[in-house]
Order: structure tokens, then sequence, then C-alpha cells
């Protein structure tokens, strides 16, 4: 009867006890499910240092242990069993070279390669050198093959006929992002023949209703003198098409026109200035001399940067 008793109460015990452990699973894995990013990977970081932290215990117990072996000197059953290291290394890194002859044994290998008195030793390979050489006689196959035989390997000069035409691509998509960024700050001056052929085609479609074809001027000014109502400069003419003079009657052409053809179209009609239109329209604005325009910029530089040394 009490051994009845004593067993239904260790039942019971471990039932509460797997009760308690399920509840106390259920809660953990609440909690983790609750934790954000930031706590997790704290967790995970905290898990992997304790893994290295018991890992080099477990070694330093290898460690002591040997060397309790070690300095004890224990029986020379245990002392000759190798290890699987040591087993390892022999086999694949040191290997295990046998131990040489007396000198009569050592002439009898040294004496088929004997030439004007040298002699040459058939010295030993380990398995690292020899893994080395294995590895190193068939990839140069494979290379042969590969690039000599069957020809699916790219050659120096189709690698160089690749890397420049990458390097084509790039510099075309470069040329485009800074064409895109040009604006009336930076705008400069182009007296390249393409931007002359574009600028000029630009203009007769575009340009010509109002400044006729030879930039003589119609509705619009004559764009041959020196005169000009909103300055002659390239960044002035730029940002004239580009904002346009809406109480003038001159639309925006920033939505119909690249940055890049504003700056072409621009550089053409600087171009027309000092021609000989064949009904030219009377001057309008003020004259435009890039000289004064010049000077009057560095005293304004020279003005400021007194200003700031002061």
């Amino acid at each position: 009867m009490k051994k009845l008793l004593t067993l239904m109460l260790i039942l019971s015990s471990i039932s509460a006890n797997a009760a308690w452990a399920q509840s106390e699973s259920s809660t953990w894995y609440t909690d983790l499910q609750a934790m954000d990013s930031g706590q997790l990977t704290l967790l995970i970081i905290l898990a992997i240092v304790l893994g290295v932290i018991l890992l080099l215990l477990i070694l330093m117990v290898y460690l002591m242990s040997f060397m309790k072996a070690i300095i004890r000197k224990e029986s020379p059953e245990k002392v000759q069993q190798a290890s699987w290291w040591d087993k390892f290394k022999e086999r694949f890194v040191t290997g295990k070279m046998d131990e040489a002859g007396g000198l009569a044994e050592r002439k009898k290998m040294m004496a088929d390669h004997s030439y004007d008195g040298i002699t040459e030793l058939d010295n030993f390979m380990p398995p690292w050198l020899q893994w080395v050489f294995t590895l190193s006689t068939v990839f140069a196959i494979i290379y042969f093959v590969h690039y000599s035989v069957l020809g699916t390997g790219k050659t120096g000069i189709e690698e160089y006929e690749e890397e420049l035409r990458v390097e084509a691509i790039a510099a075309e998509q470069r040329q485009e992002n800074m064409a895109s960024s040009i604006d009336e700050d930076n705008v400069a001056f182009d007296s390249s023949e393409e931007a002359f052929s574009v600028g000029k085609s630009i203009f007769e479609v575009n340009c010509a209703a109002c400044h006729a074809n030879d930039g003589g001027g119609g509705v619009g000014p004559n764009l041959t003198d020196e005169y000009w109502i909103h300055g002659g400069s390239i960044s002035d003419i730029f940002s004239v098409i580009k904002y346009g003079v809406v109480s003038k009657g001159m639309v925006p052409w920033e939505d119909q026109l690249t940055p890049l053809e504003i700056q072409q179209v621009s550089s053409y009609i600087m171009t027309l200035e000092g021609t000989t239109p064949a009904n030219p329209k009377e001057p309008q604005g003020e004259i435009y001399s890039p000289e004064e325009n010049s000077s009057e910029a560095e005293e304004v530089t020279e003005g400021t940067s007194g200003a700031v040394s002061l």
C-alpha cells in the first residue's frame, strides 16, 4: 500500500512538473514572438557569444586533459593511439615517410640518377604537394579545353572589346545624366557641328515662325543684331527659351525640349549675330557687349570679396 501511494505521488509530481514546463514553454514562445527585430538580433548575438564561450571551455578542458596525459606519462597503449587529427594530417598533409636505411641503401637509391658525379635523391613528396600538382594539372587541362579547343571562353581581345562596349554604354549614360542636368547656371556655348546642326533644325521647326528662318525677326525680335531685350549671353538666351516670355507671347519650351536641345538651339542663335537677314526687323532692347558684361561680373566679384575680407 505504501509503495502504491509513493508511486502515485511520484506520478502526480511528474505530471505537475510537465504542466509547469509546458506553460513556461508557451510563455517563452509568446515572449519570443512579441520581440521586435532589434531585441531578437541582440538575443541571437548573445546566443552566439554563449556558444563560443561554451566551445572555448570545451577546448580548454580537452587541452587540460591532453596536458595531464603528457605530464603523467600515460600507458604506451594510450600514447600510441593516434587521434583523428593525427590520422588526417598523416594522410593528407604531412604523409608518412619511410625511414631511410643505411648509407649503402641510400647510395643504391641514387645510383640511377648520377651524372658527372652529381647524384639525385628521390625525395619524399608530401600529400599536400601531390594534391597541388594534381589539381593544377586538372585545371590546366580544363582551361586549355575551355579556351583553345571548345572556344567557349573569351580571349583577351574579346574581353577587351567587351569592356570597351560596357564603358561606351556607361559613358553614354553619364553623358545623358550630364545633359539632363544642364540649366541656366551651368550652360555653356557648344560650337560643335552636331550642336549647330541640331540647333538649326530645332530653330527652323519651332522658332522660325516668329523670328524668320534667317533670324531677322517678325513677330519676335531680330536675333542677328547686337540688341537684346533680355540679355545676349548663352545663359540669358537659355533662360528665355526655357521659361519663355509669356507677357510678349513666347511660351516656355522646357516641357517640349530637353536641356541639351535648349543648349544646342541657344548656341545656334548666338551664331546668328552679325549675319545679314533678308528683311531685318528694327533693333529692340539694348546693346549687349560680352566685354562689359564680364567686367561687371568682375566688379561684383571684387566687391563681394572686399566685403568678405572686411
